[in-house]
């Protein structure tokens, strides 16, 4: 690296008030890690404050030797990268526009002109994920390049699952768009067959979805724990109490927690939408079913129960899929978009 190059990243930076760790977190230390200098913006947790936190230090940010960095998500936080990237462009700065959830090619069609001016006027749209690639190239935006989501890939020891209970591990925040209810209505059906099935959920309490799931599940005394958010060093210790990882999410890109479950060795069974399928090939890495459909997830996981050699050959090609997404593959990637 030439020069220490200076990097604004924008985005959602809550993990101290209870919310998972994002992009501007993980990716913001590892840049770091490689000699970058970063600041981070923004952790307070009222969401004008943080907007008005990120346009500021954008306006103070130095133009030389410099790039912005912005999370951008298809929802409320949409706006805050359209502003933040309005106001870099007004400075003469560059920015990258680092793309995130499965739903983001519905805004490219809500807010076509926004769209445009940010997507379009960006130094590259870096996208984590085939499904975004092609969404984005559909809609006509050339300036898009793949860099997938990279992680310690060491840090998760594999563990071989040649017999399979129904223990059955989620992983996400409670928002209707992870669908968590599905995954206990699955448990409900499963315990008619498997009276010692059991779910653990692992994720912040404070979303929207999490009072109707809970009151569910005391009204009809299901075998579901609820963890509460959990570090990573804690999660990944849970997961060896457990035989299967359900996603049951509506919409989604290429979500981190599907490639921590390949790197343990727990068996996936999947919703098949948005990014999934570009990350993992049904049969081969996982069991993709439809979203909102109980009886095809059901069947998925008992095939898993009955079936657990192949369910076992399928985290052996997981775990060699998702190697690829180590950090020390992915330097090289990112080094050579914020040196351009």
């Amino acid at each position: 690296m030439e020069k220490r190059k200076k990097i604004l990243y924008l985005g959602n930076q809550l993990s101290k008030h209870g919310k998972n760790e994002t992009g501007v977190e993980f990716l913001g230390r590892r840049l770091m890690s490689w000699g970058y200098a970063v600041k981070q913006v923004s952790s307070y947790e009222n969401s004008v404050l943080r907007l008005l936190h990120m346009l500021w230090s954008v306006l103070c940010f130095q133009r030389k030797h410099s790039v912005i960095l912005i999370d951008t998500y298809s929802t409320k936080n949409f706006w805050y990268a359209y502003l933040t990237a309005q106001l870099a462009r007004i400075k003469g700065m560059v920015y990258i526009c680092i793309l995130h959830g499965g739903n983001l090619p519905t805004r490219l069609k809500k807010s076509p002109k926004a769209s445009h001016n940010l997507f379009n006027k960006a130094l590259y749209n870096v996208a984590p994920s085939g499904y975004l690639i092609d969404q984005f190239l559909q809609q006509g935006y050339r300036d898009v390049r793949f860099i997938p989501n990279g992680f310690d890939v060491s840090e998760y020891s594999f563990k071989e699952r040649k017999e399979v209970a129904p223990r059955l591990l989620w992983v996400r925040s409670f928002a209707e768009i992870y669908h968590p209810f599905l995954a206990i209505q699955v448990l409900e059906q499963l315990l008619e067959t498997y009276p010692d099935a059991q779910l653990s959920m692992v994720g912040p309490l404070d979303n929207d979805v999490f009072p109707r799931c809970k009151a569910y599940v005391e009204k009809y005394q299901l075998p579901v724990h609820f963890t509460g958010k959990l570090s990573k060093k804690e999660w990944i210790s849970l997961s060896t109490n457990f035989d299967m990882f359900l996603n049951t999410t509506n919409f989604d890109n290429t979500p981190m927690s599907l490639m921590e479950a390949a790197a343990l060795g727990l068996p996936i069974v999947s919703t098949r939408v948005g990014g999934i399928p570009y990350l993992l090939e049904d049969q081969k890495h996982a069991l993709l079913v439809k979203p909102r459909d109980v009886t095809e997830m059901l069947g998925a996981i008992k095939n898993i129960i009955e079936k657990p050699i192949d369910a076992y050959q399928r985290t052996l090609h997981a775990r060699q899929l998702i190697e690829g997404f180590d950090w020390r593959k992915i330097k090289e990637k990112w080094i050579q978009v914020l040196n351009s």
